[in-house]
């Protein structure tokens, strides 16, 4: 299955999140057999991290976004925890410092892409300052309009300089999305995990929805896809991510560089 036509939204199209099945599993219902593609996957992932880290020419940008209790952590410990972590980094973007805030949006965001040879995550990204922004009105609406357009910029630039672009909203449906934080209140070990923001936001979640929905339909180009993953079963989730990062990484055709020496005269005493 070919995970990145079915889930990709392609530039000029019009993504409806509220028409979208957040809990199918195409091309596999069987969790086992997921989480042993899974598995092969995340393996295949690390022997190409290790060839762009040792090509030192390109990067890998991975985006998650998602609805408060959407598998953003998740996905990147299934996906990502296996992988070196000399060539992977994750990035959270959290409520912007007062120093952050002193600068344009995308500041603090520029100075965390992944450096060449690198994968960088984005657990929540530049996005927010198109989502929760307006959603509570944090700056006026001729404000974050314009970020659209920035915000293609900004990531064209990077696509042009060697980066991968590859952006995932990770899509719960709204039952999902109470079950996982009932979850938080009546299990023990997640308790750390509450926060009452979520539960406050969840009242916006039509907002939010709509607020998605134009940012990954003006924002998705040929040289940074959103991808709109179904991520009520985590496990269908994962493989799906890790599915796409596998094609598009393959798809760099990445390969080790030329010794610097001629390693046949090298004798070794």
């Amino acid at each position: 299955m070919d995970y990145s036509r079915r889930f990709i939204v392609k530039p000029g199209s019009r993504v409806r999140l509220r028409d979208s099945d957040a809990a199918i599993t195409v091309g596999v219902d069987d969790k086992k057999e997921a989480r042993k593609r899974l598995r092969k996957n995340v393996e295949r992932l690390g022997e190409l991290q290790y060839t762009l880290y040792a090509e030192d020419r390109r990067a890998v940008l991975v985006v998650l976004q998602a609805m408060d209790a959407g598998g953003k952590d998740g996905a990147i410990r299934k996906v990502f925890g296996p992988i070196n972590p000399q060539g992977c980094r994750v990035t959270g973007f959290k409520a912007p410092t007062t120093e952050e805030l002193a600068h344009d949006f995308l500041w603090r965001v520029h100075r965390a892409v992944p450096r060449r040879g690198e994968i960088g995550v984005f657990n929540r990204s530049h996005y927010e300052d198109v989502l929760i922004v307006r959603v509570r009105k944090l700056v006026p609406a001729p404000v974050w309009r314009k970020r659209y357009r920035q915000i293609n910029d900004f990531e064209r630039l990077l696509a042009e300089s060697g980066v991968r672009i590859l952006k995932f909203f990770l899509h719960i449906s709204k039952g999902e999305q109470l079950e996982r934080l009932r979850a938080r209140l009546e299990d023990p070990t997640k308790h750390w995990k509450a926060n009452p923001e979520d539960f406050e936001e969840r009242k916006r979640w039509t907002q939010y929805l709509r607020a998605y929905e134009d940012a990954i339909s003006r924002c998705t180009t040929a040289g940074a896809p959103w991808y709109v993953v179904p991520s009520d079963h985590k496990w269908f989730r994962d493989l799906v991510i890790s599915g796409i990062l596998v094609k598009e990484m393959a798809e760099m055709h990445l390969s080790c560089p030329e010794p610097k020496l001629d390693v046949s005269k090298i004798r070794l005493t």
